[in-house]
C-alpha cells in the first residue's frame, strides 16, 4: 500500500538567510492587491504569455516570505498560487502552508473535505484551468513547510504562529498548531473553534511573524507580530520588512467576503 501523502510535513531551516525579507500576510485570492503590494515594494511583475508564468524582478537581494492562506474567499486564488509558485521556483520567495492551502491540497488529492469557508469559490475558479495546472498547484501546496526558521533562529514564520519551545520540532501536533493555532477545544456560538491567544504568553527570543486571525493593524506583542490585516474582508494586505521592521500595506480594492469572526483589536499598553 502506498503511504497516504500528508501535506505540509516539513520544517524549512534557512539559518544563513538573514534578510532583507518582505513577509506578506494572508492573501486569500486577492491577486490585484498582491501585485500592487509587490510593486509598492519595488518588485516588477510581468506575465509571460508563452510560458504561462510570471516573471518577477526584485529591487535588491530581498526575499519574499508568505505566511500562508494564499487561497479561498477572494477573487483570484489560482493566479495568486501561480505567482507565488513562480516566485518560489525562481528562488525569490518561500511560503508556509496555511490551513486553507492545506485543505485545497487535500481536496486536489482526492480526499473528502467539506467545500465551504471560501473553498467553494476557489473550486469554481479552478474550473477554467486544465488538469496539469491543477496538478502543479497540488504538488506545490503539498510541498509547503509548516514553519520556516531563518537568520540563525532569530526569525520564525508560521501561519498561525508557534510558541518558542516548539520552534524546529516536526510533529503532527506542531504542524496542527502552525496551521490552526491553539484552541480550547470548545466551539463558539458561530460554530467556530475558540482560539487561545498564544502570543500574549510568548517570551521567546525569536521573532515570530504570523497571520491566520485578522487584525485591524499589525501590533508587536512580545516579539510576535500578526500581519493578517484582512485584505479579503475589505481590510489591507500587509508586508513586514525584516530586519528593519517597516510595514507596508495596500488597501483592498473591495470587500470580497464577510468575516464571521470580528477583526481583533489589540489594545496598546502604554
Amino acid at each position: 500500500m502506498p503511504r497516504k501523502q500528508a501535506a505540509t510535513q516539513s520544517i524549512l531551516e534557512l539559518p544563513h538567510l538573514q534578510g532583507p525579507f518582505h513577509i506578506i500576510g494572508d492573501v486569500h485570492g486577492c491577486f490585484r492587491e498582491l501585485v500592487s503590494l509587490l510593486e509598492e515594494l519595488h518588485y516588477k511583475v510581468a506575465f509571460d504569455e508563452q510560458k504561462q508564468q510570471y516573471h518577477i524582478t526584485r529591487p535588491d537581494s530581498s526575499i519574499v516570505l508568505f505566511v500562508g492562506d494564499l487561497v479561498d474567499r477572494g477573487p483570484n486564488s489560482p493566479e495568486v498560487v501561480r505567482l507565488v509558485m513562480n516566485m518560489v521556483d525562481a528562488g525569490l520567495a518561500y511560503c508556509v502552508s496555511g490551513n486553507h492551502d492545506d485543505k485545497l491540497f487535500r481536496m486536489l488529492s482526492g480526499r473528502s473535505v467539506k467545500i465551504r469557508h471560501g473553498l467553494e469559490i476557489t473550486v469554481a475558479q479552478l474550473k477554467k484551468y486544465d488538469s496539469s495546472f491543477r496538478q502543479k498547484i497540488k504538488n506545490f501546496l503539498g510541498s509547503l513547510p509548516h514553519h520556516i526558521i531563518l537568520d540563525h533562529g532569530r526569525l520564525v514564520v508560521a501561519h498561525a504562529g508557534l510558541e518558542e519551545e516548539l520552534h524546529g520540532l516536526n510533529t503532527k501536533g506542531v504542524r496542527e498548531l502552525c496551521l490552526y493555532g491553539p484552541t480550547t477545544g470548545e466551539i463558539d456560538d458561530k460554530g467556530l473553534p475558540v482560539r487561545l491567544d498564544w502570543a500574549a504568553e510568548y517570551c521567546g527570543n525569536a521573532i515570530v511573524v504570523y497571520g491566520h486571525t485578522p487584525v485591524h493593524e499589525p501590533l508587536w506583542r512580545n516579539n510576535t507580530i500578526n500581519i493578517d490585516t484582512g485584505c479579503v474582508f475589505g481590510g489591507r494586505l500587509t508586508a513586514l520588512t525584516y530586519p528593519d521592521h517597516l510595514v507596508h500595506s495596500v488597501d483592498a480594492l473591495e470587500t470580497y467576503a464577510q468575516s464571521i469572526r470580528p477583526f481583533i483589536r489589540y489594545h496598546h499598553h502604554h
